[in-house]
């Protein structure tokens, strides 16, 4: 009988991430035989996933043990199920703390050669996984994201035309560049910048930054972009592009890493090296706005967390 012990800590964690809007939206969609399990709080990090919780999925019998998050139990007593989003830590070292970016660069391609399925959300992932971590691709399966953001009746802002980026600080996302590229525009849109974080240097004039927002907000800021633009470096798969897509909201991104793959076809592509670029992506968007929100449409139809839920079913199933 299928029993899944399920690391559910990043579904609970607030302010809710990529991750964890990953984790919650699977649970929502898998059946009871997955059972939750979250962290107690009590000691180390890495203590409760590597010894705490394939201990307590053992006493309760688990037949299979799944990570959504990269950090799989290198010893257990069941077959295992590993979710890597992307290998950022790896490719730009850099955003990330040193102790966080140890950890990850340890114990992540221990746990993908260890596991017996390896999920990717992405075809760029699975293959960036092969590549570096020498994974038996035999064990790998795509099983992409879907958009989760609650589409709700918030009013739009109301304050003029703008362009909207969302993601946080780190230097993958390339901001500094949008913002140059912004002040090339002559079209009088905003630029907003939406995410966690303050830029320390002075914004230049019609830039501004939102910080954090709830979805609620968040929401209501795609809706209203006349282009979600998103210049990011790397990606594993690139959420914010199918969040705008599913609102109709044209897409401008990098042509980058999972973003291509992500977009399908249904957004301007542009090199995130060249400011340039991302000012002629910008524009292209503007001037196709009505083709690029019927094909983002479409494009979102592709995906559904019943479709990865189901997909996850059928890799636990293929275990146990």
């Amino acid at each position: 009988m299928l029993n899944v012990a399920f690391d559910a800590r990043d579904a609970h964690a607030e302010p809710v991430r990529g991750w964890g809007r990953h984790a919650r939206h699977l649970l929502e969609h898998l059946p009871a035989t997955v059972h939750p399990y979250v962290e107690s709080g009590r000691g180390p990090e890495v203590a409760w996933e590597q010894i705490v919780f394939p201990r307590r999925a053992r006493r309760d019998g688990a037949t299979v043990l799944h990570a959504p998050n990269c950090f799989l139990a290198l010893r257990r007593h069941c077959p295992g199920v590993v979710t890597i989003h992307d290998l950022a830590f790896e490719a730009h070292p850099g955003d990330f703390s040193r102790r966080t970016g140890l950890k990850y660069r340890w114990i992540t391609p221990r746990a993908a050669r260890s596991a017996e399925r390896v999920i990717c959300v992405s075809q760029f992932t699975a293959d960036d996984v092969i590549a570096r971590y020498g994974v038996e691709r035999a064990k790998v399966r795509v099983i992409p994201n879907a958009p989760g953001l609650p589409v709700t009746d918030t009013p739009l802002p109301d304050d003029g035309p703008y362009l909207l980026a969302v993601g946080d600080l780190r230097g993958k996302k390339n901001l500094g560049r949008l913002v140059e590229a912004h002040a090339r525009l002559e079209t009088g849109h905003r630029l907003v910048l939406a995410g966690l974080g303050e830029l320390e240097r002075p914004l230049p004039p019609r830039v501004e930054t939102t910080g954090w927002v709830d979805d609620a907000r968040l929401d209501a800021l795609m809706r209203g972009a006349d282009v979600l633009v998103h210049p990011s470096l790397y990606e594993g798969f690139g959420l914010v592009v199918a969040e705008a897509m599913v609102r109709g909201t044209p897409v401008a991104c990098a042509r980058a890493t999972a973003l291509p793959e992500t977009a399908g076809g249904a957004a301007v592509l542009f090199d995130p090296f060249s400011v340039d670029a991302i000012a002629a992506g910008i524009r292209e968007a503007l001037e196709r706005g009505d083709e690029l929100r019927a094909a983002g449409r479409e494009r979102a139809r592709a995906w559904s967390w019943e479709a990865a839920a189901a997909a996850t079913l059928a890799v636990y199933e293929e275990l146990a």
